[in-house]
């Protein structure tokens, strides 16, 4: 017994000394295509209507009296759970009042409720974020 016991250190002992190891290293985790903006969807309450727009970012894009800004969106890797966030920055237009901001914030996709626009007449969430090759498909189509 004693001798494997020896051998099995000096095995140890040369992997250590070289570098070498005996555990397997998991791989990197694959990185999500950059976005350029986000996919929206908006509820007119009063007409019952939902619209989807793309909204690139820094770029101002109506909908209805609402002027919506997005900053920055995250879409997840493809090897963790499907998930995307996008920091929005919403104003209400009114015609003889300056604009108001009624809402800043992440808003997520997988849960809109847990960071909602709360407004009496539209509602707002986040559906995905837009890549260069969603977006090419779609315009070249």
């Amino acid at each position: 017994m004693v001798p494997f016991t020896r051998a099995l250190s000096r095995a140890l002992c040369v992997l250590v000394l070289t570098g070498s190891s005996a555990v397997a290293q998991s791989p990197e985790p694959a990185e999500a295509p950059p976005t350029f903006g986000a996919v929206l969807q908006g509820l007119d309450k009063v007409t019952a209507r939902i619209s989807t727009f793309e909204v690139p970012f820094d770029r101002l894009v109506a909908f209805g009296t609402l002027t919506i800004q997005v900053r920055a969106c995250h879409k997840a890797s493809p090897t963790e759970a499907p998930e995307s966030t996008a920091f929005l920055e919403i104003d209400e237009s009114f015609e003889r009042a300056a604009d108001q901001r009624i809402f800043t914030g992440w808003m997520f996709a997988s849960s809109p409720a847990i960071s909602a626009l709360e407004h009496p007449v539209y509602d707002v969430w986040v559906v995905d974020c837009m890549n260069a090759s969603s977006s090419a498909a779609e315009s070249s189509g």
